[in-house]
């Protein structure tokens, strides 16, 4: 997905100290213009910038697509980072300038890593009178930065439709990224990473209690979409993020009165300086300029306010996007500030 904020802020991203558990509010974003559709995003923001490696958490829905246009993000670049597109209800198409062409459905994975540079469009696939959309669409968005030994890596698609689950006593877990202990049982997704890290979703009953054995050297947050639950002894309302630091070897999951959908993400502190605009992921100023600049060249302006792509678009950094009724996005405009990465605080 992309960020089609039309002024994206620098988000200048480092490991952050924090208190035993932070609860981490999300904000409001509208994706585009009279098609948009809002996200509800947790990071990144001003008091939390990384989980580990994930960097990006858009978490969307449930929204009624069966009149409305839905999800409809056009061609749009990345640099150095994987997109994660997870869904709780409802179907993505995503098409992609390596070639892919992929569906995904709840339950499922789509993983691109952008690598060097990517484009990409996500829609919500029209139905017909056979097999009409789902009426319902409803998941997260998220990104991870790949470190400097990957980031320039070639760009690659994955799909995933056969991703690791375990039951236990009122509760389903499912990984989807990296490995996770459950009830005595390693569950390890077989989807490429570059950094150790975990992204997991969990569904408890009502009254479960969930316990789950961790890595001491990760840091954890759990995103909440249905619940309230209780993490880490702090009870997080629908739709916000608690964060806990390294340190601990289990925590728990609980849920009360209601059954409680999560999605637990970790990983090692990324120790990296990272800066994030628009869609790109990079270290420094001038990486973030040449890759709009890139970018920029690819995307050509018709006459009726529209877009479409430059002759040679196909062959440049980003590719071209077959099969998407539209143009590519046009890059927002820079900052007047120079870019500048946040250097870790001490402790």
């Amino acid at each position: 997905m992309s960020n089609l904020e039309t002024r994206p802020a620098e988000q200048v991203c480092g490991p952050d100290p924090g208190e035993s558990v932070e609860l981490l509010s999300a904000r409001d974003v509208p994706l585009g213009g009279p098609r948009a559709m809002t996200v509800r995003r947790t990071i990144p923001q001003r008091r939390r910038s990384l989980v580990g490696a994930w960097c990006f958490c858009d978490h969307y829905g449930p929204d009624d697509v069966a009149t409305s246009a839905g999800m409809q993000v056009p061609p749009h670049p990345h640099i150095g980072l994987q997109t994660v597109t997870w869904l709780f209800a409802g179907e993505i198409l995503h098409r992609d300038s390596v070639g892919s062409t992929q569906r995904v459905r709840p339950g499922e994975l789509n993983l691109m890593t952008a690598g060097r540079g990517i484009s990409h469009s996500e829609e919500s696939p029209a139905g017909t009178p056979e097999q009409p959309r789902p009426p319902m669409l409803h998941g997260v968005q998220l990104w991870t930065v790949l470190p400097s030994t990957a980031r320039d890596v070639e760009p690659a698609f994955s799909h995933h439709d056969d991703l690791p689950v375990a039951q236990t006593a009122g509760a389903r877990v499912q990984v989807l990224l990296g490995s996770l202990q459950v009830a005595g049982e390693r569950l390890v997704s077989p989807a490429p990473t570059y950094t150790p890290l975990v992204g997991a979703q969990l569904d408890l009953d009502a009254g479960t209690e969930l316990d789950l054995d961790v890595d001491a050297g990760f840091e954890h947050a759990l995103l909440v979409d249905a619940g309230p639950a209780t993490f880490a002894d702090t009870v997080v309302p629908p739709s916000d993020l608690a964060y806990v630091p390294p340190g601990r070897t289990r925590l728990r999951v609980t849920a009360g009165t209601e059954p409680v959908r999560a999605m637990l993400l970790g990983g090692v502190p990324f120790e990296e300086d990272v800066v994030m605009w628009w869609n790109f992921v990079g270290r420094t100023h001038e990486e973030i300029v040449a890759a709009r600049a890139d970018w920029s060249a690819q995307v050509a302006d018709l006459p009726d306010g529209g877009t479409d792509y430059a002759a040679g678009a196909d062959r440049r950094r980003f590719g071209r996007v077959d099969g998407y009724d539209g143009g590519p996005l046009r890059a927002p405009a820079l900052p007047d500030v120079r870019l500048r990465p946040r250097r870790r605080p001490p402790g």
